[in-house]
């Protein structure tokens, strides 16, 4: 997600979810039958159609890039933009279900770890070689950061009709396919084996469906808290501003990124129109924690629709619209990483160096 060191230890663990059985030995109330339908509705409804949409929405964005790169123009560059912002809110959809498939070939780090490193991904245009496979070497050079910067940096329109502009064209055509790659992989593996494995886990031990995605609502949290926010609002660095370390500097749409990314983890949350994280705290007795978490959404959204974009100008010029965002994540972090992975018996087996 970010270059800047969120270390998942324990995310994935495809073998450990495969040995999910039915057995609910560590939870504090079980009902197998309703969290089978739970995962069922979040595989089927949720996150199978959010890996669908943002293969579709690539796949429109590269016909639209394609035009622009065969007949580079300022007009043409305009109507990447809105293609672009589809695709980059779709990916805001599908951060948060980083387990099984995506979390096995590191999707997420390879898709969207912001900021991108202007320096190397220019190395990597002049000399012709770079490779998008090696683990974090390359994470900082490709995915949507990197179309971000290669596309809407200053002076874009003319880089593609310079000397280097065949390979510049090149790299964001290696980019997009990278992306697709990876998508494709994803859904296929969704599509296969894996969908069993996920409503088959019924456990809340490391590495259990359950597990996975309480861990993933707090990691979540931790990078909104940290990477999308706090860090380039100055939170680690005596409130020295870093505004180009936000996501999706070039193009300027940072906060309404924020804005759906936190949605959509409500939506996974509250399961869609079918049941979800907070019915099950229901079952679990837990009536009152699950409407703090479901009224802490929505203070916390609201906080992020307050800051207008650029978010990278908010920064500084509404600095207490970002200081009251901060706030209000912060508590639904808490909420979301200390309460409700307590109500539900899941271990947060995840690192952050976030410090504050």
């Amino acid at each position: 997600m970010t270059g800047l060191a969120i270390v998942i230890v324990a995310t994935a663990f495809y073998a450990c979810s495969k040995s999910g059985g039915t057995g609910d030995t560590n939870t504090p109330s079980g009902n197998d039958a309703f969290k089978t339908a739970m995962l069922t509705n979040y595989a089927d409804n949720l996150i199978v159609p959010a890996y669908t949409d943002f293969q579709n929405k690539v796949n429109a964005l590269e016909t639209v890039v394609n035009n622009f790169l065969n007949a580079p123009s300022g007009t043409a560059l305009d109507a990447v933009k809105p293609v672009f912002k589809d695709a980059y809110l779709s990916f805001e959809r599908i951060s948060m279900p980083y387990m099984g498939p995506a979390s096995s070939i590191a999707a997420n780090n390879s898709i969207n770890t912001f900021p991108a490193v202007a320096a190397k991904i220019e190395t990597g245009i002049q000399s012709g070689v770079y490779d998008f496979t090696i683990s974090t070497v390359s994470d900082s050079i490709q995915g949507l950061p990197a179309l971000d910067y290669l596309l809407f940096s200053a002076n874009a329109v003319t880089k593609f009709s310079a000397a280097d502009a065949a390979t510049r064209k090149k790299y964001v055509r290696d980019v997009i396919t990278r992306m697709k790659s990876l998508t494709q992989t994803i859904l296929a593996q969704w599509n296969g084996g894996y969908r069993a494995i996920f409503i088959g886990s019924l456990k809340t031990d490391v590495g259990s469906s359950i597990g996975l995605m309480v861990n993933q609502f707090a990691l979540e949290m931790d990078r909104m808290k940290g990477p999308r926010i706090g860090w380039p609002f100055g939170k680690q660095s005596n409130g020295i501003v870093f505004a180009d370390k936000c996501e999706a500097y070039y193009t300027g749409f940072s906060a309404a990124l924020a804005v759906e990314n936190l949605s959509s983890l409500k939506n996974y949350y509250s399961g869609g129109s079918g049941s979800g994280i907070d019915d099950y705290l229901v079952l679990l007795k837990k009536d009152q924690l699950n409407k703090d978490v479901l009224a802490q959404f929505d203070v916390a959204i609201n906080a992020l629709k307050a800051i207008p974009d650029p978010m990278s100008a908010a920064f500084t010029n509404n600095a207490s619209l970002i200081e009251e965002a901060y706030k209000q994540v912060q508590k639904l972090l808490t909420l979301l990483k200390t309460d409700v992975a307590s109500a539900t018996s899941v271990q947060i087996n995840y690192m952050d160096n976030d410090g504050d």
